[in-house]
């Protein structure tokens, strides 16, 4: 049994040691330990990792990193929700969004043609820039083929864009499908809903990609489950994991409490009585903004892995 011990800065403390000494402090920080923990066993065991985020944390800085996370192959399936996608391909065509607070007047934000995702404003012209943008890319889509299956047509987008830091760009280049079940909920499936209504035989197939989720691993596979934030995303990917025999890794990372019942907060647990997540698998459920926790949790896990030789350099 582990005892609480009382926690002191040194200088030059590593994440790696701030994290370690997190699984001695108690609450939510044993948790946070605890998922680092399985990160690394995911890897070590050679588990197919599904990396699920909602589009908030695409709008927030993580979007470089999950990017870099893609490039280091410590992930090798991504399902999101398609809001993440448009400002990735914003954020790769040159749009900036800026820090604001919490308690800004809303009213004037719209007034201004601005909108507010907690406290990050986006420029409503960011949107019209969009619009220009992804017209000319439909375009070409189009004149490759006429029907796409989701994860297909975004990796296509993501070769058309040159930025380091994008999600479609590295997950293109390094073979990672993107897989977004809702793609017509945002102003990109608006836009594809715009080309259909002019050019009838283009056609986005949902379906087909359902089957891609599928046929992406195997009951022969290990299967770890990196799940930020609840919605879709991470139903998606837990799904496709309970139809292939279930995960033997997850960590659930969310602000969204247990007693709502919803998929958002339920537990990794929780997941145990649907088959979503084996019995016996190595499980943690983080209680917290994933902007602080899955930093800390990552980058512990990376140091390990690099130590024992198991991260490609950037």
């Amino acid at each position: 049994m582990e005892y609480v011990k009382d926690f002191n800065w040194k200088p030059n403390l590593t994440v790696k040691e701030l994290v370690q000494n997190y699984g001695n402090i108690g609450f939510q920080s044993v948790e946070l330990k605890k998922a680092s923990e399985v990160i690394v066993k995911m890897k070590k065991n050679s588990a197919k990792i599904f990396l699920t985020f909602t589009s908030n944390m695409v709008t927030s800085g993580l979007r470089g990193f999950f990017a870099q996370i893609i490039k280091l192959k410590l992930a090798d399936i991504i399902v999101t929700t398609v809001g993440g996608l448009e400002e990735d391909i914003m954020k790769a065509t040159g749009e900036k969004f800026k820090i604001g607070n919490f308690n800004t007047d809303d009213v004037e934000l719209h007034e201004k043609g601005i909108n507010r995702v907690g406290n990050l404003f986006i420029n409503t012209e960011s949107y019209m820039n969009f619009e220009d943008r992804i017209t000319p890319i439909l375009n070409k889509l189009y004149e490759k083929q006429k029907t796409w299956a989701v994860s297909e047509m975004l990796k296509e987008i993501g070769l058309m864009l040159d930025d380091e830091s994008s999600i479609l760009y590295q997950a293109a280049k390094n073979n990672v499908p993107i897989f977004c079940p809702a793609i017509t909920d945002g102003a990109f499936g608006f836009h594809l809903f715009l080309f259909q209504q002019k050019h009838k035989d283009f056609i986005v197939d949902v379906v087909k990609d359902f089957g891609n989720i599928l046929l992406c691993t195997s009951q022969d596979d290990k299967k770890g489950v990196i799940a930020l934030g609840g919605s879709i995303s991470k139903h998606h990917a837990i799904l496709a994991c309970l139809l292939n025999g279930g995960a033997e890794y997850a960590i659930y990372m969310t602000t969204a409490h247990k007693t709502s019942g919803s998929m958002s907060g339920a537990t990794t647990n929780e997941a145990k009585s649907w088959g979503k997540v084996k019995d016996e698998s190595d499980i943690a459920t983080v209680n917290g903004d994933v902007t602080i926790m899955f930093p800390l949790a990552m980058i512990y896990a990376m140091e390990v892995l690099k130590e024992d030789g198991l991260l490609e350099d950037n």
